[in-house]
């Protein structure tokens, strides 16, 4: 008798729903991961396994996370290392897990210490006096890691290049903003040096390794008869601006053409600190305060309609700072969307600061904390981006 045909089982395979891409499958991922509001909770995400580890390690993704989620302010950067903010502010439990210092970087007989000159992307710009000379040597490090980069010499043969002698008097330099730029291992730096007779700039790439970019411009072009000290310079949409020690002027260099003007500031700007930022509809903003007596914070705006005289100037707001910052006081920044005030205080024989972050959009201030370094100190956001061993 024939056996009777049984119809064949499918098998376990394809009773199995067809399994997604993989590359679907990370496009999920990613976009789970990028509504993790805590960066704690994403570092724990990315410890779980390797997939989720490179996921969350990508230049790409990092990059949409930052634009979803501001960086966190965890601390104050000084010449001793990182300080964390103080309870109650929110931020006061993340940034106890964060300790550094500058002492991993190299040392030698004309370098004898590093000190912070400024804060940007989680990477410090940090530079060490020589014993002879104006010029510093500079670095950018990333503090977490224990990585840097020294940053070329500007020589005499450069300073020579633009036109500056050498009666140099004074050096600073500060961060580009990065402005979009695609890569996390790019950065910029901007360096300034003044003569007696001409104020030069010199612009650093990361990209090229070198100080590729450079100009300069007498004073008397810039129509001063004799010559002041620049404050800290500020960047906003692609130029850099430097107020004038005890003067209510502001130098401006369009960084495009690397051309020179000048701006003038309201009356009585000579006695006060500014900070120039961003502001909404492309305008240029200005945050004012009076050193020697901080009771406020004045914001003004400055239409773009190519005049340039200080009755341009609009006051829309004036901030009232704590009740205790009423002694010497100085403002910082910006930075993710904030400026900050520093108000020396003298108590019991003691002299230390107490910072201020006052939020841009909102106006709002929150006590960030004290520290005894009441010079040379900046904000620290967030977690620096992924970094190449090569450029930092």
């Amino acid at each position: 008798m024939a056996s009777r045909a049984h119809p064949a089982l499918p098998s376990l395979d394809a009773m199995e729903p067809e399994r997604p891409p993989p590359s679907l499958m990370s496009e999920l991922l990613e976009e789970i991961f990028l509504r993790v509001a805590s960066p704690a909770v994403l570092a724990r995400a990315s410890a779980a396994c390797v997939s989720f580890r490179r996921l969350i390690a990508d230049h790409s993704f990092l990059r949409r996370y930052r634009s979803i989620h501001p960086p966190l302010l965890l601390g104050l950067v000084h010449r001793s290392g990182f300080q964390p903010v103080e309870a109650p502010h929110p931020s006061a439990a993340v940034a106890r897990a964060v300790a550094f210092s500058f002492d991993y970087l190299r040392r030698t007989n004309k370098c004898r210490r590093w000190y912070p000159i400024d804060v940007r992307d989680g990477r410090v710009l940090v530079e060490c006096p020589r014993e002879k000379g104006l010029v510093r040597d500079l670095a950018v490090c990333d503090p977490l890691s224990q990585r840097y980069l020294l940053l070329p010499l500007i020589t005499d043969d450069l300073l020579a290049s633009i036109g500056l002698d050498s009666s140099l008097f004074h050096f600073g330099a500060s961060f580009i903003p990065s402005g979009g730029i695609e890569e996390d291992t790019s950065f910029g730096v901007i360096s300034w040096i003044q003569s007696k007779s001409r104020l030069g700039v010199f612009i650093f790439s990361s990209g090229s390794g070198c100080w590729s970019v450079s100009t300069s411009i007498s004073w008397g072009d810039l129509g001063f008869d004799q010559i002041n000290m620049l404050n800290l310079g500020q960047c906003a949409y692609d130029c850099f601006y430097w107020k004038l020690y005890d003067m209510s002027t502001v130098i401006k260099l369009d960084m495009n053409s690397m051309q020179f003007s000048t701006i003038d500031l309201p009356p009585g700007h000579d006695e006060r600190e500014i900070i120039i930022v961003e502001s909404e509809e492309s305008k240029v903003a200005m945050f004012s305060l009076l050193i020697y007596d901080g009771t406020s914070v004045d914001y003004y705006t400055f239409p773009q309609n190519g005049s340039e005289k200080s009755h341009e100037w609009h006051m829309k707001s004036t901030i009232p700072l704590p009740d205790h910052c009423t002694s010497e006081c100085y403002i910082y920044g910006p930075a993710e969307g904030y400026i900050f005030i520093e108000c020396v205080r003298d108590e019991e024989d003691t002299t230390y600061s107490a910072f201020f972050s006052l939020e841009m959009k909102s106006f709002n201030i929150e006590r960030v904390g004290r520290t005894s370094f009441p010079a040379g100190t900046y904000p620290y956001f967030g977690f620096p981006p992924s970094m190449s061993p090569r450029r930092i």
